[in-house]
């Protein structure tokens, strides 16, 4: 079966060059030259639409603009794709994020996946009033996708919890022939308890295929129903060479002030997908550290939190290599790429179809037509 694809919405600004998401982290001007205005989102949510992708996920935090009200905007601009809307767990009331998605939903024609946030620097959290640590953030977490999902599936709800206690919940006339699929992301123990309990899809970031391999194995004995996500970033050419040209420009534009205080701040987060993330490079922009699996590069992570790893080659490498990642168990990729605009028709015109071809060749051979590695 082919994978899902989805596209990234660069809502903190746009450019040629990676920079960080959040306004914790002072973006660079070469990050950011395309304003984050609705005319430039629309443009970009189009051309994903035009390429094929399914949805756009859009990022939660500060300096980004709220989800919401960017893809109740976008949602006129466009006409079938999906969006994948991140939001903080915690700092509303599930009742009332799930009148919002219900909302979304009815107003959209179904056009929406939610994407929950726990968060991983307690700096940021703080910044929005959270004071929990790392567990009882997840601990909270839990109990608001369960409230939320039974919301959103038409159930009235009664909760008494450590974190939440609702009485008598429920969403009016709720519009559930448009179901909603909860995207998840962690990698912590917590985070994972969380995952195989309320998550449809668990969202990985770019680990070398062995890494990913475990993960997935791991959480799947657990909850076999239980789908993948992986997030990458995609420099793809018309030939390896080209590509890692494109790798290697980047590299050099990244001030190394601005690498220091960017992995400074890293080793003062509490995520362990950050930490993770953190360890393939080590926090060096020596070339020769930052290829740390056959076309999976860990420059971006230099500069940008979260995802911070990019597959690196030919259009028919990229698509050979997300095909081995489908192969080991993942079902969807949240792809992305500088700049987001004409990276969408890139990587929509020339490495998806390569890799629905392999993901269909692979399901010829297989008698059973079961996917490989599950």
């Amino acid at each position: 079966m082919a994978p899902l694809l989805h596209w990234f919405l660069p809502t903190g600004g746009d450019g040629r060059d990676p920079g960080g998401v959040t306004a914790v982290q002072k973006r660079t001007a070469a990050a950011t030259r395309r304003p984050a205005d609705i005319g430039y989102l629309a443009q970009v949510a189009r051309a994903a639409e035009h390429a094929g992708f399914a949805s756009l996920l859009t990022p939660v935090g500060l300096g980004c603009a709220d989800p919401w009200i960017l893809t109740s905007a976008l949602a006129q601009h466009t006409e079938r794709i999906g969006f994948l809307v991140a939001f903080r767990a915690g700092f509303a009331s599930p009742t009332l994020l799930a009148q919002q998605a219900d909302s979304f939903r009815r107003f959209a024609g179904g056009r929406l996946r939610l994407n929950i946030v726990t968060g991983g620097d307690p700096a940021e959290q703080r910044a929005y009033g959270d004071q929990l640590d790392h567990d009882d953030r997840y601990a909270r977490t839990d109990e608001i996708m369960a409230v939320l999902r039974d919301l959103l599936d038409g159930k009235r709800v009664d909760h008494d919890g450590r974190h939440l206690k609702i009485e008598n919940a429920r969403l009016t006339d709720p519009a559930t022939q448009y179901p909603v699929p909860l995207y998840f992301g962690g990698a912590s123990p917590a985070a994972q308890d969380v995952a195989v309990r309320r998550a449809d899809v668990q969202l990985l970031w770019g680990e070398p295929p062995a890494g990913i391999a475990a993960r997935v194995e791991q959480l799947r004995v657990r909850n076999p129903a239980l789908r993948f996500g992986l997030r990458l970033h995609i420099i793809s050419r018309d030939s390896a060479d080209e590509a890692w040209r494109e790798a290697d420009r980047m590299l050099k534009g990244l001030a190394p002030e601005t690498v220091r205080a960017t992995q400074e701040r890293f080793a003062r987060m509490d995520s362990t997908g950050q930490a993770r993330m953190t360890a393939l490079h080590a926090g060096s922009a020596d070339p020769g550290r930052l290829t740390v699996s056959p076309n999976l590069w860990a420059g971006i992570g230099l500069v940008r939190e979260g995802a911070g790893t990019a597959l690196v080659g030919s259009h028919d490498e990229v698509a050979a290599r997300l095909d081995e990642y489908r192969r080991l168990g993942v079902d969807e990729f949240v792809l992305s790429g500088y700049p987001h605009l004409e990276e969408a028709f890139r990587v929509g015109e020339e490495v998806a179809p390569r890799l629905r071809a392999l993901a269909a060749a692979d399901a010829d051979s297989d008698p059973d037509n079961n996917p490989v590695a599950r």
